[in-house]
């Protein structure tokens, strides 16, 4: 893998494979339940691009610093983007070399573009398109940022 755009801590990589694509990758240890990265916002949007991270209800930002936003999905991931607090978390402990991912419907309630996931893990669930789209039995596996809890409490109500 060729690697550029480091943290300026040095502590995340961004690194490409042979085939172009990008990821994060963690260039220190964390143990779990510590935070990885601050993060911001360089812009912040309407609506969701496949580069935004939403952190409330029609807001969806660009992430600060800018190379979080190589942090792919994953069905099983490492990370969790604590939007109230503006850290991205260690969900379990992660190695020098680990990919930094993490659960994409956890902060997405709809995606501007649904996508077959190709993480490879034994609960991979196929088709990511956002919370909105999965059973909330399958959600409660995972843990979700503040918006989609409200927006699943929402929807039982509609129900």
């Amino acid at each position: 893998m060729n690697q550029s755009d480091d943290a300026a801590d040095g502590s995340l990589i961004v690194v490409h494979d042979a085939d172009g694509y990008a990821g994060l990758e963690a260039r220190a240890a964390f143990a779990a339940g510590a935070p990885v990265s601050r993060f911001g916002a360089r812009e912040e949007l309407r609506a969701p691009n496949y580069l935004t991270v939403q952190v409330a209800a029609g807001r969806h930002i660009l992430l600060a610093p800018e190379h979080l936003q190589y942090t792919n999905h994953s069905c099983e991931p490492n990370v969790f983007f604590d939007t109230v607090r503006g850290e991205l978390v260690a969900l379990t402990a992660i190695a020098p070399g680990d990919a930094i991912t993490f659960f994409y419907p956890s902060t997405e309630w709809t995606m501007d573009r649904a996508f077959a996931c190709r993480c490879g893990t034994p609960s991979c669930l196929g088709e990511i398109a956002g919370a909105s789209q999965l059973d909330p039995a399958v959600l409660a596996h995972y843990r979700l940022a503040d918006h989609i809890v409200a927006a699943l409490a929402s929807a039982r109500a509609e129900a």
